[in-house]
């Protein structure tokens, strides 16, 4: 790697306010803030708005649309053209 050109990489706490949960892991993402963690260190914390613990995805609380019945109901409604 070329020296002075790359971001700083380091430990950083990435924080799921939705849900109240933080991880810890490498990043070269940068913030004012700060967090001290279970390890007794200071690390730097980005807050995000989702993450594995509260998307819809991973919790397994999406829900799937019905478009095969929307487009039949519509043809239904107004008649088939063709």
């Amino acid at each position: 790697m070329r020296k002075g050109i790359h971001p700083e990489y380091r430990p950083v706490v990435f924080r799921d306010r939705a849900a109240g949960y933080a991880f810890l892991t490498r990043s070269t993402m940068t913030s004012e803030k700060t967090i001290e963690w279970e390890d007794g260190r200071t690390y730097p914390v980005v807050d995000v708005e989702i993450s594995n613990v509260s998307h819809p995805f991973y919790t397994g609380t999406a829900r799937v649309l019905d478009t095969a019945g929307r487009v039949e109901r519509f043809e239904r409604r107004y008649g088939k053209q063709g």
